[in-house]
């Protein structure tokens, strides 16, 4: 669609409903609170858009306990992606790592002894479902050498995820000075656990693991509730943490993530993140209201070998709000103009901003989705002279 070069090009688009919906009577949409959370720190956060919806002392340093144990299994995830582990790999069990350690004593283990060799994937569910000591300590070991230098990629992470209130100390999550993360920054891992790492997160949804004849239980028991479609992620518990738990569920296309941290039990730990989980399916959506890589608009280009090119954003554009106020939101594309060849993929050319009641919700810059090319001499020179003469006259030549 030819668009004026001269300022800024704006395109608007209204949600419109059919005749019928329109003359129909409208319900006032309203929003309770969120509930009372009985936990030291909390959060809310939408997977897709990463909005909170609910949160308190977000930002509060708590110690982890076995939540540690999912920055263990994403770095594993990561080591994965970038091809230097993979889950037939082979982990012999050092001392280190043995379950009869003193430093294990009365906390949870997978049950594995010295010259033990495992697969990482078994492993893997040590980590992730029975939440093994031992098992963190045979990973960290297998993929850096030592749990030092495992705690120095974990803490790497943390830092690359923007986790701000969060130190490492070891791979297991045991109480030790400095060891400190908060609700805010397991949210962080947690959608990053997700999204990154896929292949690894699947595991957490598994109820049960055998190993060396014994069979555990995943303490997450959220898994077994009817309520919701939970399929994943962790519990932690040290005397100085409390009671912790970081769940995520799905309803339709909305993925949410809850966290709790420092509640006082079992039960109550799995009631507040009950009660986070249902509040925001039933109160939110979520919607991508632009896909990566999808054309958002087609703008003219002067002295290119071509002489349009599409506009697009390069993540899924995903927006969280209360429902029913999806239909009141309006877009609006504006373009850097008059753009002008050569023009490289992925250059920015303006921003796409959705507003509702007057107010921005939401930006993105705008991206060429192709490369356009200097046109010949002769195409320059004439959309020179017809630039030169659009700002004479106003921006009238197209």
């Amino acid at each position: 669609m030819p668009v004026s070069f001269r300022g800024k090009c704006v395109l608007s688009i209204l949600a419109a409903g059919s005749l019928m919906s329109s003359l129909a009577y409208a319900v006032p949409s309203m929003l309770p609170s969120p509930p009372d959370i009985n936990a030291k720190g909390y959060v809310l956060m939408d997977f897709d858009s990463g909005k909170i919806i609910a949160s308190g002392n977000e930002n509060m340093e708590l110690a982890p306990a076995s939540l540690t144990k999912i920055m263990t299994a994403y770095v594993a995830g990561q080591e994965m992606n970038s091809g230097r582990l993979s889950f037939d790999d082979t982990v012999t069990v050092g001392r280190n790592a043995w379950s009869s350690n003193r430093k294990f004593a009365d906390s949870s283990k997978m049950f594995i002894e010295p010259g033990d060799n495992i697969s990482v994937e078994n492993i893997l569910h040590g980590v992730m479902v029975q939440s093994g000591n031992d098992a963190s300590v045979a990973i960290a070991e297998h993929v850096a050498g030592s749990e030092d230098a495992f705690v120095t990629l974990m803490n790497g992470w943390a830092a690359k995820l923007g986790m701000k209130n969060t130190q490492f100390i070891n791979a297991h999550g045991l109480d030790g000075r400095d060891i400190s993360t908060s609700p805010m920054d397991m949210a962080i891992l947690a959608r990053a656990m997700i999204h990154d790492t896929p292949d690894v997160y699947k595991i957490y949804g598994e109820k049960s693991f055998t190993w060396n004849g014994i069979t555990q239980s995943n303490r997450n028991r959220l898994l077994w509730d009817n309520s919701l479609n939970v399929d994943g992620m962790k519990t932690g518990y040290t005397s100085g943490a409390g009671y912790n738990l970081v769940t995520s569920a799905t309803e339709g296309d909305m993925r949410l993530i809850s966290v709790v941290m420092g509640t006082p039990n079992q039960k109550v730990r799995l009631e507040e993140s009950r009660k986070l989980l249902t509040y925001g399916f039933r109160f939110f959506e979520t919607d991508v209201l632009l896909e990566e890589d999808e054309t958002a608009i087609t703008s003219k280009v002067w002295k290119g070998k071509l002489d349009m090119i599409n506009l697009g954003i390069d993540e899924d554009a995903a927006l969280t709000l209360p429902r029913g106020q999806m239909k009141d939101l309006k877009v609006e594309y504006s373009v850097n103009e008059p753009l002008q060849a050569p023009i490289a993929e992925g250059d920015v050319l303006g921003v796409a901003r959705w507003t509702l009641n007057g107010e921005v919700v939401m930006e993105h810059e705008l991206e060429a989705l192709t490369a356009v090319e200097q046109g010949g001499f002769f195409k320059r020179l004439l959309d020179s002279i017809k630039l030169f003469f659009s700002g004479l006259f106003g921006g009238m030549l197209a």
